[in-house]
């Protein structure tokens, strides 16, 4: 099983900021996927994936009619089947780190997402996911795993934790 490192948080607290920055400090060595928020007029209206490679697809947005929803938010799960999904895998079929932003609510309604996550969880490349703070009965079981390290990321610890999370990988990347 690989190691795993989750990052977990209160919405705000730097998650996608955290493996953004981490990115960017091992270019070339992760793949997968971050969240972005899609604003209008000041105010949150939805949420784009990107990968790391720059693709981006609306994931999730206040005026989608979808099948399913959290919140006030329409999500397409079929975002996670060709964007998200493919993205993890190639990272990890490449031997790179792969980067998962986030495993939330939205993105626990897809049954495919999880297999993949456990998948790449049970392979050699480190995966490195933000993870929702608040209980969830699969994100907990997941959590509770071998190799599993979480850090809980707060306004006050971001700095101590990026640190934490770069000399993680670091080390997972050399060997």
């Amino acid at each position: 099983m690989a190691d795993v490192l989750l990052v977990s948080g209160r919405p705000g607290a730097g998650k996608t900021t955290l493996l953004r920055r981490l990115a960017q400090l091992f270019p070339g060595r992760v793949g997968g996927f971050y969240t972005e928020e899609l604003r209008e007029g000041g105010h949150r209206v939805g949420f784009v994936l990107v990968t790391l490679s720059g693709q981006r697809a609306v994931f999730a947005h206040v005026d989608l009619s979808a099948k399913y929803r959290v919140g006030r938010y329409g999500v397409l799960l079929e975002v996670l089947d060709e964007v998200g999904i493919p993205a993890m895998r190639e990272s990890a079929v490449a031997g790179r780190a792969v980067f998962v932003d986030e495993v939330g609510k939205m993105e626990l309604l897809s049954a495919s997402f999880r297999e993949a996550l456990e998948e790449v969880a049970s392979g050699p490349a480190p995966l490195v996911a933000t993870i929702l703070a608040g209980p969830h009965p699969w994100a907990d079981r997941f959590r509770r795993q071998p190799r599993v390290t979480e850090l809980v990321l707060t306004p006050a610890n971001r700095s101590a934790v990026f640190l934490q999370a770069q000399a993680w990988l670091a080390r997972r990347l050399r060997a």
